[in-house]
């Protein structure tokens, strides 16, 4: 059975660090990568963002899985999702991608361009600003 109050405190930690990464998308690349405090905050709400998001994927997933599901990785999460009919296919692929952003974030990978995270958050922002939408709609189903 869903845990619709999980969801719903998830999703308003997703909205509530949005929010903060729209403050932050006001500075200029430049204001950004030679802050740390700046950086810092970009790289980890969009990390709390996406993890809270593969969290509630994860809770949907299993609560609702048919059981032919394979999950490889979190992306596939995102994917999954489409198949349960929580949001389009093609959402899915927009939004799926984020999961190695925050495989990125996470395990500090030595390829991580500043420019890769900067050029992440208008992205984040209408993204999950979306995914929030289309999860809250479907727990109200």
């Amino acid at each position: 059975m869903l845990d619709k109050n999980f969801i719903t405190r998830k999703i308003k930690l997703i909205q509530e660090e949005i929010a903060k990464v729209e403050e932050l998308s006001n500075y200029t690349f430049e204001e950004i990568k030679d802050d740390f405090l700046k950086r810092y905050s970009v790289e980890r709400a969009l990390e709390k963002i996406i993890m809270r998001a593969i969290d509630i994927n994860q809770h949907i997933i299993v609560e609702n899985a048919i059981g032919y599901e394979t999950i490889r990785g979190y992306e596939d999460t995102f994917h999954i999702l489409a198949k349960l009919n929580v949001y389009p296919e093609a959402f899915s692929k927009q939004i799926a991608p984020s999961a190695g952003l925050r495989n990125r974030l996470v395990h500090e990978y030595n390829d991580t361009k500043d420019e890769i995270i900067y050029n992440s958050v208008a992205d984040a922002i209408t993204q999950y600003t979306e995914y929030c939408n289309y999860i809250l709609k479907y727990i109200q189903t």
